[in-house]
């Protein structure tokens, strides 16, 4: 029966697919349609792979999209990625067909934001570089031994405890003085200038406060600042970006060491100062050699000096016994020189003597040979002859005389130097059995046999103790 109606057509059945052609396809799709793409979100879950690939997921208030970098991109990071850290990231949407999941091979990562924050940093840093401000030749070498450290840093802050507990291992003898400041936030800036400038002042004028000691009270100078915070990202560390504050550190009177953020991280703050550390305890590491340097050095040049006063030592006490072996006893020295005396005063008696009696007899001569018919002036010559063969004799006793009398004051001044005089007065003389002098008691030893000359004799002494005066 016709009704008036045609019937209808079958509808077209929909393509059935593999399951991996269809990842593929939607893969292909997505590289077709959106790629390559950039997104911001928050870091959740990030791990990286023994082979150095990296995992996470990217999410925000409504979603959440899974991300993989490879080892390649992962190697240009600058900085280490936390759990919810702002980045934005770029790359290529995909599907991974295994499992079937929507993921983002990550290309390039950089926190949020940070593109302008570091076009400002740039161009800063492109300023202060041609104003010489961190120009290696007004860079100054860190002293090797500080009278004292200048410390800042927040008091709350994790890189307090750690320079702190460097310090106190490493040297220990150098006192630390806390200047606190904010070191993140709108104000961190011009608090870590002050707390800088008070430090200049403190080392300009050669002493430092009591107040705010963190160990050693008394402090000497400050001769060296150490500037620190911990890592974070790059507003984190902005604080030390600041134009004003680069300014403060360039103008310190004292070498300034910066150690903020990792090593990665790099800020004004570290161009300008005197020496950039990677981290805060590798500043606090910088500040000096370690304390047990110092006394192993100090153990080893005292060795040499005992070494070489040793030597000197052997050397005079070598001489000394030289000497000793050529000095004569002085009571033997004194009695060779009153022989030696008397027998010159027997010389020169004789002597006289003998001169006396030619000059007397050659005038006797002379008188003798005149001849009676002299006339008046040889007479007259003859009288004074005469005259001066009287007064010879006399001439010549006085002379003696006082030949006689200098030798008896010379004898007087050698007797003053006779030992025996000291020993009338209760002294006396000891000698070792080898007769050498004993002057000391650390020449002495239990059971020694000594001699005493006293003013009338010697006597044989055997040492029983000593005692040093």
């Amino acid at each position: 029966m016709n009704t008036g109606f045609e019937p209808a057509a079958p509808a077209l059945a929909p393509r059935v697919w593999a399951v991996g052609a269809l990842a593929r396809a939607v893969a292909d799709l997505l590289q077709a349609r959106l790629n390559p793409v950039a997104v911001r979100g928050e870091v959740s879950g990030f791990t990286r792979a023994s082979s150095g690939h990296c995992y996470f997921a990217l999410k925000d208030d409504t979603g959440q999209l899974r991300c993989a970098m490879f080892r390649r991109a992962a190697g240009l990071l600058d900085f280490v990625p936390r759990e919810g850290d702002a980045v934005e990231l770029r790359g290529r949407l995909t599907v991974y067909e295994p499992r079937g999941d929507l993921q983002l091979v990550v290309e390039t990562m950089q926190r949020a934001g940070q593109g302008a924050l570091f076009e400002q940093f740039l161009r800063l840093k492109a300023r202060l570089q041609a104003e010489g401000l961190f120009d290696p030749a007004r860079k100054r070498p860190l002293p090797a031994l500080p009278r004292g450290i200048g410390l800042v840093t927040s008091r709350g802050a994790a890189a307090l405890h750690d320079v702190l507990s460097t310090l106190a291992r490493r040297v220990p003898h150098i006192p630390v003085l806390l200047v606190p400041a904010a070191v993140q936030g709108a104000g961190a800036p011009a608090e870590l200038s002050q707390a800088l400038q008070k430090l200049y002042l403190l080392a300009q004028s050669g002493q430092a406060p009591q107040a705010n000691l963190t160990r050693n009270a008394g402090a000497p100078p400050i001769d060296l600042i150490l500037l620190v915070r911990g890592g974070g990202s790059i507003e984190d560390l902005w604080a030390f970006n600041d134009e004003p504050l680069a300014r403060t550190i360039a103008a310190s009177p004292v070498p300034v060491v910066s150690g903020v953020g990792h090593e990665t991280d790099f800020t004004i703050a570290d161009f300008v100062a005197d020496l950039r550390a990677p981290t805060p305890t590798a500043a606090a590491e910088l500040v000096g050699a370690p304390q047990a340097q110092w006394l192993a050095e100090l153990q080893a040049r005292a060795e040499r000096l005992q070494r070489g006063l040793r030597h000197r030592l052997d050397a005079e006490a070598q001489r000394l016994d030289w000497l000793n072996a050529h000095l004569a006893r002085p009571s033997q020295a004194v009695a060779a020189e009153r022989v030696r005396l008397a027998q010159l005063q027997q010389r020169l008696q004789h002597a006289q003597a003998l001169r006396l009696e030619r000059e007397r007899a050659r005038w006797q001569t002379l008188a003798a040979r005149l001849p009676r018919s002299l006339t008046a002036p040889q007479a007259a010559e003859g009288a004074r002859l005469q005259r001066l063969a009287e007064r010879l004799p006399a001439a010549l006793a006085r002379q003696l005389g006082s030949a006689d009398e200098r030798l008896q004051r010379a004898a007087l001044r050698l007797s003053l130097l006779d030992p025996r005089l000291v020993l009338e007065r209760g002294y006396a003389w000891l000698e070792d059995a080898q007769g050498r002098p004993v002057i000391r008691a650390a020449q002495t030893h239990d059971g020694q046999a000594l001699a005493a000359t006293l003013a009338d004799g010697r006597v044989d002494l055997t040492v029983r103790g000593r005692r040093s005066g």
